[in-house]
């Protein structure tokens, strides 16, 4: 999680109302908050007092499970398998450009809050670390005995954590810079592939190794944003926040998205489906949600020029929330849920028992309205749509929820920074003694809080916790399943041939790891029924390194779009022979309707545009010029396809709304062909004239 640059709108605009009738000295809505966080309730009474008066969703109820002075200012959190929740705390917010200076003298903390007695409630409260070395920290994820804390400018992985006492530390990657820290490193997750996800932010300036060196990801590319600080000459260029994977250690870094603004945690469901949210450029009421496409762009600033939203172009779109994100440039990838003005803040999927009508909703957190929501997403084409459900809210403005997490029991665990401002640097709550910060615990009305018990010594008990809707618990689970190989399969196999997709998907990704496996469970998932296990058999294969070609034969002409958008991302940068004939296959079924399809085509033509095109070429003879055809014609970034687009572009027949587009295509291509397309664009301008 991170908290916000911006001093909220939201909730600027009643305080400043309230100032201008109310206060004739003139005091500023910061000035009013401090005042009010002078006389505000403190303790567990406040805190049980105040969840007496949140709006919740029929059928929960929101009970405490910790208040200050147990916590303060929690940013992130964590539930791990035992059931204790991890805190990463931020009591020196801002303290390096605000008068107030430090809060705390001693550094930012960890802290590690259990329920020993099993009421609900922590009873225990331990400090894991502290120290300046970790102010402002953004997250935690506990992977076993391992604790990752993300945070500026290092990032971190600490051992100890099975004692709740930590006995070391080591950076994994350095020097993510930036002047404002809420723009760069977040948190860590342990993805359903053994591999840790995380972001960063679009101030963030580059990655390091420990050593200094900078990051190189698979691509090849110096992971540096807009070619700050990389020396000449510059490889590439990403723009914005990024979004990646890699392995534990912080090798094999991967590159997943790119061109975010100040992307929060990205959370994925166990067919490893990713999804994220974004803030936008303060105040624009373009706040969103995306399905996190592999290897996109996600549209902040212009992909060819780094200009940002408020630059004229062709094609500009007409409203600001689109225009802000680039929607109608080629090759970025469309949002999912535009959330209007806020401050979107952690996110994960529910995958839980306790509350099954939740089951594959996105949580999420929105500091500014004051809002837990749940999206329930569907398929729409090749991507999804969803509708939102508000779990909890509150008129109180201290209420700012900032991190959701699911418990070993399925009960969700909420975390509120707890303040009347959020971001921007600015906290009113300035008292060291007196810090306030909650975490809330919902759940069904009158469930009481249980922590199953897990023997992650054997294959059969480690099986068992795969199922768990707690990620700490798959985490464990899944590297003792994994260690022990082959010596596991059989007990992999009573989930493998179960009937719930998610835990199928889940152990997929075990039984593909097993050595001289892999071809064998891949080529089942591939024939699946269910499309969600065909899907995953994909991703599977691109993480074992299997054959793509074989399994991409077998599903190229898969009924599903998504089946067949994955196959198309899986192409990306495959150079055997069969590569462009496949991708061709797949944009003959481009409907000219989808989006989300054009934009995997795209990202799977990446470095290959002019190979992979005349392919499609070939194939649909000659009948290019369908709504179809054109749309990949605009998409596609061969050199050939400038002469297409000055075709339609000087077609009478093209509709006038259309030529804009064309238009705009011709700013993301290069080279003598594009030059000649523009003089004979020229010519065919000059011969209408005279």
């Amino acid at each position: 999680m991170k908290l916000f640059r911006l001093i909220l709108l939201a909730l600027l605009v009643p305080l400043a109302l309230f100032a201008a009738k109310n206060n004739k000295k003139g005091k500023s809505p910061l000035d009013i908050a401090v005042e009010q966080a002078a006389t505000r309730p403190y303790g567990l009474e406040a805190a049980r007092e105040f969840v007496k008066h949140m709006t919740v969703a029929d059928g929960y109820e929101v009970t405490v499970f910790a208040a200050e002075p147990q916590l303060r200012k929690p940013s992130n959190i964590d539930v791990d398998e035992r059931g204790r929740v991890w805190v990463s705390e931020i009591a020196n917010y801002g303290s390096s450009r605000k008068p107030w200076g430090t809060l705390d003298p001693k550094g930012d903390r960890i802290m590690v809050l259990e329920d020993t007695n099993g009421d609900g409630e922590a009873d225990k409260s331990t400090i894991f670390y502290q120290g300046h070395d970790i102010d402002s920290p953004y997250g935690v994820c506990v992977v076993g005995d391992r604790l990752f804390v993300g945070r500026s400018p290092d990032m971190y992985v600490f051992t100890g954590a099975d004692s709740g006492h930590s006995t070391g530390k080591k950076a994994i990657f350095s020097d993510i810079a930036g002047f404002d820290s809420d723009h760069c490193a977040h948190n860590f997750l342990f993805g359903p592939d053994g591999k840790l996800y995380f972001n960063i932010g679009n101030h963030s300036g580059q990655l390091k190794m420990p050593n200094g060196q900078f990051a190189v990801d698979t691509d090849g590319y110096e992971v540096s944003v807009d070619g700050t600080k990389v020396p000449e000459p510059r490889n590439h260029t990403y723009h914005g926040g990024l979004a990646f994977r890699c392995n534990l250690d912080g090798s094999e870094l991967e590159t997943l998205a790119h061109n975010l603004r100040n992307p929060m945690d990205l959370c994925f469901d166990s067919y490893g489906t990713m999804f994220d949210s974004d803030n936008d450029d303060d105040g624009n009421k373009g706040t969103r949600v995306m399905y996190l496409m592999e290897h996109g762009n996600f549209g902040l600033v212009d992909e060819m020029t780094g200009a940002g939203w408020h630059e004229p172009r062709s094609n500009i779109e007409p409203d600001i929330p689109h225009r802000h994100w680039h929607q109608n440039d080629p090759g970025v990838i469309p949002n999912l849920l535009f959330t209007g003005a806020g401050a979107p803040c952690a996110m994960t999927v529910y995958e839980g028992d306790l509350m099954p009508e939740l089951r594959g909703a996105i949580l999420h957190c929105d500091a500014s309205p004051r809002e837990v929501r749940a999206y329930f997403t569907k398929p729409d084409g090749a991507g999804y749509k969803a509708e939102i459900k508000i779990l909890v809210t509150s008129k109180d403005t201290w209420f700012r929820p900032c991190d959701v997490c699911v418990g070993p029991d399925g009960a969700i665990y909420i975390a509120d920074w707890h303040d009347g401002m959020v971001g921007g640097h600015d906290i009113s709550d300035r008292d060291p003694a007196k810090l306030h910060g909650r975490v809330y615990r919902l759940a069904p009305k009158g469930s009481k809080p249980t922590v199953p018990k897990f023997d992650f010594a054997t294959a059969k008990g480690c099986v068992e916790a795969m199922k768990s809707s707690n990620l700490a618990a798959r985490a464990r689970a899944w590297l003792k399943l994994n260690e022990l190989g082959a010596a596991a399969e059989n007990d992999l196999l009573t989930l493998w041939q179960s009937n719930d997709p998610l835990w199928r998907a889940r152990v997929l990704q075990l039984l593909a790891r097993i050595p001289d496996r892999a071809e064998k469970y891949l080529d089942q998932a591939t024939h699946d029924a269910d499309p969600n296990i065909r899907i995953t058999s994909l991703r599977v294969a691109h993480g074992v390194k299997a054959d793509i070609v074989r399994y991409v034969g077998f599903l190229v002409n898969d009924a599903n779009p998504q089946v067949r958008r994955e196959c198309a991302i899986a192409l990306r940068r495959n150079t055997s022979s069969d590569a462009a004939r496949l991708w061709a296959q797949l944009a003959a079924q481009h409907d000219g309707k989808d989006r989300w399809y054009l934009e995997a085509l795209g990202i799977g033509a990446n470095n290959q545009d002019e190979k992979f095109s005349q392919a499609w070429l070939k194939q649909v003879v000659g009948h290019w010029d369908t709504p179809a055809g054109r749309d990949i014609i605009w998409r596609i970034r061969a050199p050939s396809a400038a002469a297409y687009l000055v075709k339609l572009i000087a077609d009478p027949n093209t509709p006038d709304q259309e030529r804009p587009r064309y238009f705009r295509e011709l700013d993301f291509l290069k080279g003598p062909e594009k030059e000649k397309a523009l003089i004979d664009l020229l010519s065919v301008s000059i011969k209408g004239e005279n």
